[in-house]
């Protein structure tokens, strides 16, 4: 047996529920799991409303760390005893031990602990693809001027020091000072308290009037509009989250007075759909960890009979850095 967050409905914090589940063994393709650690992301709280719809009831969490302790037929790349970190569809990572595919699931470098390693995969992947595959028409090059709005957040830390370790000219944006000093403090250039600050008045003064090549935004609905103005001619809006609301619906024709812009919406599961991806992806994360070049820094951490109150801090804002539940 093992204990289990779930919901039966979707709604607030409350709904999540601990709960004892049976774990069997691991089918073709699969492994067992135990966690150390536990990686608190956005999208829980998305699915756990029901903005990111899926049956129920529901075993909330994408993100872990831990000892892989069965290992199913066909499962190569890891065996019984292995230590491994996995972002990865289906939900369910909120639990003591679970049977979940393989595909997703890395093993750890010996240089990386388990909290790190439950702290890191989601939101350094969503890095990962956000600064090396997630390209605007022109290219980016060392120099060039780019956006990203929560840059005190789990994904926007490991963003501001990555996009440093490119030579690119990161500007973020946090709602509050201090959240912008630890965005600057983490290698972005600059850091707007848009809570203070017009953003967009802001990064037109920063760039000279020329704007950003790229404008990465997990905010959504809040930050949006304002968003678009910030680019430069044929720069590139990427959508990859919505914490203040989903964005409200536009006409396409409104992207070629801005310059002829694009736009894009991205999530982490497409790019890493086939285990070669993947792994391909993860490497380069551990790789900018294990030199030194991005920390992840993990600012909260609650047990996870609190999962509630960790809910809760997230949504409120209240949150810097990466959130673990431990066990």
């Amino acid at each position: 047996m093992s204990q289990a967050v779930h919901i039966d409905q979707t709604g607030g914090p409350e709904v999540m529920k601990l709960v004892d589940v049976a774990v069997g063994q691991p089918g073709s393709g699969e492994i067992r799991i135990r966690h150390k650690a536990i990686g608190l992301n956005f999208i829980d709280v998305y699915q756990r409303t029901g903005l990111y719809p899926n049956a129920m009831p529901l075993q909330l969490g994408m993100e872990a760390s831990g000892v892989v302790e069965a290992v199913g037929e066909g499962v190569t790349h890891l065996k019984v005893g292995d230590r491994a970190a996995y972002a990865s569809m289906p939900p369910g990572s909120y639990c003591e031990e679970r049977v979940m595919p393989a595909k997703c699931v890395c093993k750890l470098p010996d240089g990386i602990s388990f909290e790190t390693g439950a702290a890191m995969m989601l939101k350094g992947l969503t890095a990962q693809y956000l600064l090396r595959r997630v390209k605007p028409v022109e290219a980016l090059q060392p120099g060039d001027f780019v956006l990203f709005h929560a840059a005190a957040g789990g994904v926007g830390l490991i963003a501001c020091q990555w996009a440093k370790a490119l030579g690119l000219r990161l500007i973020g944006t946090a709602g509050t000072e201090a959240k912008c000093q630890l965005a600057r403090d983490n290698g972005a250039e600059f850091c707007i308290n848009y809570s203070t600050e017009d953003f967009g008045a802001r990064v037109k003064e920063i760039t000279g009037g020329a704007g950003v090549k790229v404008v990465y935004d997990s905010v959504g609905k809040d930050t949006w509009n304002q968003s678009l103005d910030c680019l430069q001619p044929f720069g590139l809006m990427v959508s990859f989250g919505n914490s203040s609301g989903p964005v409200d619906p536009f006409s396409p024709a409104i992207l070629g007075p801005k310059g002829s812009v694009y736009v894009t919406r991205q999530t982490l599961f497409t790019h890493i759909a086939t285990r070669e991806r993947t792994q391909q992806m993860a490497d380069e994360l551990f790789d900018v960890v294990l030199s030194g070049k991005v920390k992840i820094h993990i600012d909260q951490t609650f047990p996870l009979a609190q999962v509630q109150d960790a809910h809760r801090a997230l949504e409120a804002r209240k949150t810097t850095g990466c959130t673990i539940l431990t066990l």
